[in-house]
């Protein structure tokens, strides 16, 4: 039966996408005064340099804006003014700091899902960044553990399980992302409820899960969440 239960954090916990869609909406005025935004690849390039510098940054806002910047230069053919290329890094400040904004009725449903079992905290990041949401969020206090990673794989899930001695057929994870929060989990055997956000970025909807994935429950709101476990753990007890 279920024993434990991991929570995402952004877009899970607290509004997270919504700001760097507002930065990479800026992002489109500025170089547009360069070229011309109907172009697909300019998007195109983004999305493809973001990803490439994954594996140098991380993910988060310090990356994205490194990402706009050489994006810029490249797209540009170098034409982009210093003062444009400044405007970039505001961008990434601006998102390092904006209010840690709880999804409505999430408070509600980690609390309960905390009644009835142990929960953590597994989220993907800048350190720095993810700490400070983190400790603003008001919910620190509920989990068990609290663990900010480089990235959501397999080998991440299983530490963790190995940390409290439990198999991955014991554990769910709840998340808005399929590719970072719930497919790793569910390929070693583990379970998974999906709360999807209405916006996600383009990373992560890549995955490998199918629409009728039996090992997931799919939710539309905070307040599902429980009913959602009660009937993972209805599964996993068979």
């Amino acid at each position: 039966m279920l024993q434990l239960i991991g929570f995402d954090g952004d877009d899970t916990l607290w509004h997270s996408e919504g700001y760097y869609r507002q930065a990479n909406e800026a992002f489109a005025a500025i170089v547009g005064r360069y070229v011309d935004l109907g172009d697909q690849r300019v998007h195109d390039t983004m999305l493809a340099t973001e990803q490439r510098n994954l594996q140098l940054f991380g993910y988060g806002a310090k990356g994205m804006a490194l990402s706009m910047v050489e994006t810029a230069i490249a797209i540009t053919d170098g034409r982009i003014t210093a003062a444009d290329i400044h405007q970039l890094v505001e961008l990434g400040k601006n998102v390092l700091q904006h209010p840690v904004e709880l999804l409505p009725g999430i408070r509600e449903a980690v609390e309960a899902v905390a009644q009835q079992y142990d929960v953590v905290l597994i989220t993907k990041g800048d350190l720095f960044h993810q700490e400070k949401k983190v400790a603003q969020c008001g919910l620190a206090n509920l989990f068990r553990r609290i663990e900010i990673v480089s990235e959501k794989n397999a080998a991440t899930y299983l530490r963790v399980l190995a940390e409290f001695g439990l198999q991955p057929a014991q554990f769910a994870m709840v998340g808005n992302s399929l590719r970072s929060d719930i497919e790793p989990v569910v390929r070693l055997g583990g379970w998974g409820v999906h709360l999807p956000y209405h916006v996600t970025w383009a990373h992560e909807l890549q995955n490998g899960l199918g629409d009728d994935e039996p090992r997931v429950v799919t939710v539309d709101s905070p307040a599902a969440i429980p009913a959602a476990l009660a009937r993972l753990h209805e599964w996993a007890a068979v």
